[in-house]
């Protein structure tokens, strides 16, 4: 059987999965079921837990986080000095869009790691938008 290609996931993608009342909550739910390896940003987990904490509480916010620990097949990438520089380039080069630090990471990311899937409810991650070749 061929190996899954890794898929970068956004934070929209983890609120898809996690909140019933996201409109996409049905088709993450499918994709998590069996979900390839999947890589992320440390600014998504951070944006995450921030979202679940101040839609919902605490107690929302730290079972994001549970939910994070337990995921299998999960690598965080952490947001350090080279990321930064990664990131804010790409920032830059779209200054047109409206691109947060994370978004550009993930970008970053995705670049460096030559993924080409990304579960993500925001267009300029997806097909539309931003191009991968950055």
């Amino acid at each position: 059987m061929a190996r899954k290609t890794e898929c970068y996931v956004d934070t929209s993608g983890f609120i898809a999965f996690l909140d019933k009342s996201d409109s996409y909550h049905a088709l993450y739910r499918r994709l998590f079921s069996e979900p390839p390896p999947l890589v992320t940003s440390g600014l998504v987990i951070e944006e995450g837990h921030g979202w679940f904490l101040r839609r919902y509480d605490q107690k929302r916010a730290v079972q994001f986080l549970a939910f994070i620990e337990v995921l299998p097949g999960l690598t965080i990438e952490a947001f350090d000095t080279d990321g930064l520089v990664r990131a804010s380039r790409i920032v830059k080069k779209y200054g047109d869009q409206k691109l947060t630090l994370a978004d550009a990471h993930g970008l970053a990311i995705m670049q460096a790691r030559r993924s080409t899937a990304c579960w993500s409810t925001d267009r300029h991650l997806g097909l539309a938008g931003v191009p991968l070749a950055i």
